[in-house]
């Protein structure tokens, strides 16, 4: 398939900047068995059946967008980082705006407690080793600003709010660079909800990384290669999972991270990285749904939900949306989608 095959025009408008307020009050799009329903994400536990088990990221998105100063005798150049992955011993890989203005060896300055230094380089990425004055997470939360993706930083930038606003009310795992961006949507009183309706619900681990944002450059899209993250499915998660593919109950992750990961993993305990491409063609092994928001044109997600719902069917779902006024992207509103 070409990449123009999913590709779509999205007015400008309805790229959100902000979250709604309460979170469950986002809308929700409801696709299930050609049926198609515009409902509010707060109607959840009227919509999916009880014994129905929610697959859901717990990894903790880090402050890993950095601003720091680079000095060459006389000369100063502002550096921009985007931490991506750790590799260890302070080690991390890394985007850096502009890499060419770092050499090997110089030191960039982002506050009195954190600083780094440039290590080399991995492809488009940068290898850096950050230092800090006692610990370093205490020095990354006053010096770093949430991550937020490019078509929101470009509009405004991020900032206290932000610090909430881009964590789920679970987030328990540190390490995430971009937000599992379904779950967002969740708070207290829907979550009693769930429960009270007999949903059920598990945890795994997905460290989202910067290479989320990378454009797939290719036409041919099976010539693509998907950035490696790292995640993990636990014991008890795995069981949950057996369980109720065991007892005929659907599986339903919430969001296309937790998603990627049990196809990895094959609802089995797993821990490692995946470069786990889903794209139409795909058989799906664990998933019978997913709760995802809307995804930018081209991008590897709206192959991933091409591949569950069918191309057609999700250009369609697309129009309908952007024909409602359904707000888009990380902060945006939400879907589930229950294949035929």
């Amino acid at each position: 398939m070409k990449l123009s095959d999913f590709d779509f025009h999205l007015p400008e408008e309805l790229i959100a900047t902000r979250p709604a307020r309460p979170r469950s009050s986002a809308r929700l799009l409801h696709a299930e068995g050609g049926q198609l329903a515009d409902r509010h994400v707060f109607d959840l536990p009227g919509i999916l059946r009880a014994g129905d088990l929610l697959v859901l990221n717990d990894t903790r998105v880090i402050p890993a967008r950095l601003t720091g100063t680079r000095r060459r005798g006389e000369a100063e150049a502002r550096i921009e980082v985007t931490l991506a992955a750790p590799k260890g011993e302070g080690l991390w890989t890394a985007l850096v705006k502009p890499l060419r203005k770092w050499r090997e060896g110089e030191r960039v300055v982002f506050s009195p407690r954190l600083s780094a230094g440039l290590e080399g380089r991995e492809g488009e990425m940068a290898v850096i080793r950050l230092e800090a004055e006692g610990d370093l997470d205490a020095a990354l939360a006053e010096a770093g600003a949430m991550p937020l993706p490019p078509y929101i930083a470009s509009r405004r930038p991020a900032d206290e709010a932000d610090r909430q606003d881009y964590q789920t009310i679970w987030a328990a795992r540190a390490g995430a660079v971009a937000a599992p961006t379904a779950s967002l949507h969740f708070d207290a009183p829907l979550m009693a909800a769930l429960e009270a309706a007999g949903v059920e619900r598990t945890h795994v681990t997905l460290h989202v990384g910067a290479g989320t944002f990378l454009p797939v450059k290719v036409d041919d899209v099976s010539e693509h290669r998907m950035h490696a993250e790292w995640g993990e499915v636990g014991a008890e998660a795995a069981a949950a999972i057996a369980r109720a593919k065991a007892e005929g109950r659907r599986v339903i992750p919430v969001g296309t991270t937790a998603l990627r990961l049990i196809e990895a993993a094959e609802g089995k305990v797993w821990d490692g990285e995946t470069d786990i491409f889903i794209r139409p063609g795909y058989r799906f092994r664990v998933a019978d749904g997913l709760m995802t928001n809307f995804h930018l044109p081209k991008s590897t997600l709206m192959m991933l939900v091409s591949a569950l719902m069918g191309r057609e069917r999700v250009m369609e779902l697309y129009a309908h949306a952007i024909e409602e006024g359904y707000r888009f992207f990380s902060y945006g509103d939400s879907s589930l989608l229950i294949p035929d």
